[in-house]
């Protein structure tokens, strides 16, 4: 997985390096196609973004081969969206523009990576939400728009329904799972635990129960048990 970058822009599918469909308004984007040049239009929005507010798209590699990627940035940077009819985009979210696994890595779980990728990258950034215009019907062929059946399995949810072109949204704070919450409690747990010199054959353990932030969903204290497992007690995930 790598940020997306001139360097890597390359390695997306030609039909999408010489798409401008989110980059530039719609009348722009059609002189663009038809008279100018769109890989470059495409080439100078990246290097805005990236120069005005950092990284907007991942790239995953498998095999030694690009297998999918992603894109997004602040509305604001996005004119496409103040096109569509289940805008606006919320003042407090980054627009997810696109996705794309290629065919032949179709299968694999690349999309849900993906999605992943942007929550962990976008929930670092200190942003509080990612949304993306989905599409309730998807053809066969490769498209702009992400399935809005797929945004949902990943855990989006719809805020403004329409027939064609659905806005979704994600909570970033929820894109946090349970597991990854547990297991950072587990880590600052056990850098609490010492281990003394043994005495007499018998090695004496000393540990020391710690309050730690509970698990997303999870209240109650983490410390460790006789059998030198830890256990959460308290209440249960929600």
């Amino acid at each position: 997985m790598a940020g997306m970058t001139l360097d890597n822009l390359g390695d997306l599918p030609k039909r999408c390096r010489s798409c401008v469909f989110w980059e530039l308004a719609p009348q722009l984007g059609d002189q663009a196609t038809r008279f100018g040049s769109p890989e470059l239009e495409k080439e100078a929005w990246v290097s805005e973004v990236l120069l005005e507010w950092g990284s907007c798209g991942r790239v995953v590699y498998m095999r030694g081969a690009p297998a999918g990627y992603v894109m997004y940035a602040p509305p604001s940077a996005v004119p496409r969206a103040a096109e569509l009819p289940s805008g606006p985009v919320s003042a407090d979210a980054v627009l997810m523009t696109t996705m794309q696994v290629m065919p032949e890595f179709s299968g694999e779980g690349i999309g849900r990576m993906l999605a992943q990728t942007v929550a962990k990258d976008l929930t670092r950034r200190g942003v509080k939400a990612v949304e993306v215009f989905g599409d309730a019907r998807p053809g066969t062929e490769p498209s702009c728009m992400v399935p809005a059946d797929f945004l949902r399995s990943v855990g989006f949810k719809t805020v403004r329904p329409h027939p064609r072109w659905p806005r979704l949204r994600m909570e970033l704070r929820s894109a946090m799972t349970w597991k990854e919450d547990v297991e950072a409690a587990l880590e600052q747990l056990l850098n609490t635990i010492t281990v003394p010199l043994q005495a007499s054959g018998v090695e004496e353990v000393v540990r020391r129960p710690l309050r730690t932030p509970a698990p997303t969903g999870c209240s109650g204290l983490l410390r460790a048990r006789g059998d030198s497992r830890c256990a959460v007690i308290g209440n249960s995930v929600g």
